[in-house]
């Protein structure tokens, strides 16, 4: 099972977590959080933590997007769950201040590594993460790391609506 982890805001309809959410719907459901607009840390990752004990979590896989990656860190951190992996997908750096959301408890960010498999995908020219940072998060979490090019957020804003590429990516952690 796939439960996917979008970031602040949350995806909109036409984003790659909501078109495979909508593609496949016996295999991707979305984690809702309270409040997407001003999230804090606490309330995301407990209702992580709930969805995944609810799931099977030994066949759980996170799919996360920008804060949700950041948000599946600090997940990992506190609880510790053992799920099948996380695929994390231009992850925010929520610690730089040109990062302009209002968040609460995102920063720092976890440089622990996680315990279970996982792969972050990167853009060269990602607006809320350098391509070094992103690759010092895998480092530090254990990921496998993949540089996609300059395909800014990978969202749909930098022209990701359906994203094949992304799902042939994430059999990588079956």
């Amino acid at each position: 099972m796939y439960l996917t982890v979008p970031g602040v805001t949350n995806s909109s309809p036409q984003h790659w977590q909501s078109l495979w959410e909508k593609e496949f719907p016996e295999r991707f459901r979305r984690i809702e959080q309270k409040e997407w607009n001003t999230p804090v840390c606490a309330d995301w990752i407990n209702e992580i933590e709930e969805k995944v004990q609810k799931a099977n979590p030994e066949t759980v896989v996170l799919v996360a997007h920008s804060l949700g990656c950041t948000a599946v860190a600090h997940w990992a951190n506190k609880f510790g769950t053992k799920i099948k992996g996380a695929f994390l997908v231009s992850p925010s750096d929520c610690e730089v201040e040109s990062y302009n959301f209002d968040t609460k408890g995102f920063a720092p960010v976890p440089l622990d590594p996680l315990p279970f498999k996982s792969l972050i995908v990167a853009s060269s020219n990602d607006e809320y993460v350098s391509l070094a940072r992103a690759k010092q998060f895998a480092d530090a979490w254990g990921s496998k790391f993949i540089n996609v090019g300059a395909k800014g957020h990978i969202n749909f804003g930098a022209g990701f609506g359906e994203w094949n590429e992304g799902l042939e990516l994430l059999k990588k952690l079956d």
